[in-house]
């Protein structure tokens, strides 16, 4: 069995790693400045954030058009591939998995397209697709590949802290913007994905940056403390490269045995969390223990 696996651009993995894993990764569409744009294809992410400081209408994002996915699935069959695995931004921000699904079954006679909820987005998929490959390069079979991408995802957990709310709000991304909007200007609200429901739900409120990245570390000192496997960490900035940089050089110092990388929010994230985002995520680190 010949497995493919595929992913969006807002896995955010160099282009070294999609090259070296064989990942086949989709452009996620946004329109800026009345301008569609292909993330990752049309636009670089710094003048993405160069022009959405002048931006004269709220920047949206939308999905790539089945008839894209159609040819690239067959693109795939074509070559040989008996079955992809097609691992995407939680269906809890965006609809484009639940196109996934429906387009599986148009084209089951074709290949054999196997949806994948990250139940998340932005480096932490990315590693779901590096895994993946690396499993089908191994020999295993989908339905183990897809129990392991599943132990591998429950490993996974984040923090982030954005300048204000005001693009999630507006962007409708917020699962509970009512409980934070009247002090958007006042407050560094911290985010996560790390809920029951997978959604971007805001759980507190600090005052400053530099108090929100302390509490995100606490967070991040008592997770690990409990956990009963190693962890790899990503901090992932948008568009502040020196901040995140700082930010991975004294947690590093902090955890010389965890391996820190620096990641960024492109575009299609950029958009709803605004210039000036950080993020600190953890997962096992599968190349020290592997996924059992």
């Amino acid at each position: 069995m010949k497995i493919a696996v595929v992913t969006d651009s807002t896995c955010y993995l160099t282009q070294e790693e999609i090259a070296a894993n064989n990942i086949h990764v989709v452009p996620i569409p946004f329109t800026l400045n009345g301008k569609t744009y292909r993330e990752g294809v049309d636009i670089t992410t710094e003048e993405f954030y160069k022009q959405l400081k002048t931006a004269s209408t709220f920047p949206s994002t939308s999905q790539p058009s089945i008839g894209e996915m159609m040819e690239l699935y067959q693109k795939l069959a074509d070559e040989g591939y008996d079955v992809v695995i097609s691992i995407h931004l939680a269906k809890t921000i965006s609809g484009f998995l639940n196109n996934i699904t429906q387009l599986s079954e148009q084209m089951k006679d074709t290949i054999k397209i196997v949806p994948f909820d990250s139940e998340i987005t932005v480096k932490l998929m990315g590693y779901l697709a590096i895994e993946a490959a690396k499993l089908a390069k191994q020999g295993m079979d989908i339905d183990e590949i897809v129990k392991k991408l599943t132990e591998l995802r429950n490993t996974f957990h984040d923090v982030f802290v954005v300048d204000d709310l005001q693009n999630l709000v507006r962007g409708g991304r917020l699962s509970n913007a009512s409980a934070f909007v009247g002090s958007i200007l006042r407050i560094k609200p911290l985010l996560s994905f790390d809920n029951p429901n997978h959604d971007i739900e805001a759980f507190e409120k600090v005052r400053s940056m530099k108090k929100a990245k302390a509490r995100c570390e606490q967070l991040f000192n008592e997770s690990i403390e409990k956990l009963d496997y190693p962890v790899r960490a990503i901090v992932v900035h948008a568009n502040d490269e020196e901040a995140g940089k700082k930010w991975m050089e004294k947690l590093q110092e902090e955890h010389p045995d965890i391996k820190f990388e620096l990641s960024y929010f492109g575009p299609v994230i950029g958009v709803h969390l605004g210039e000036g985002a950080l993020a600190l995520a953890w997962l096992q680190d599968t190349e020290k223990k592997p996924l059992v």
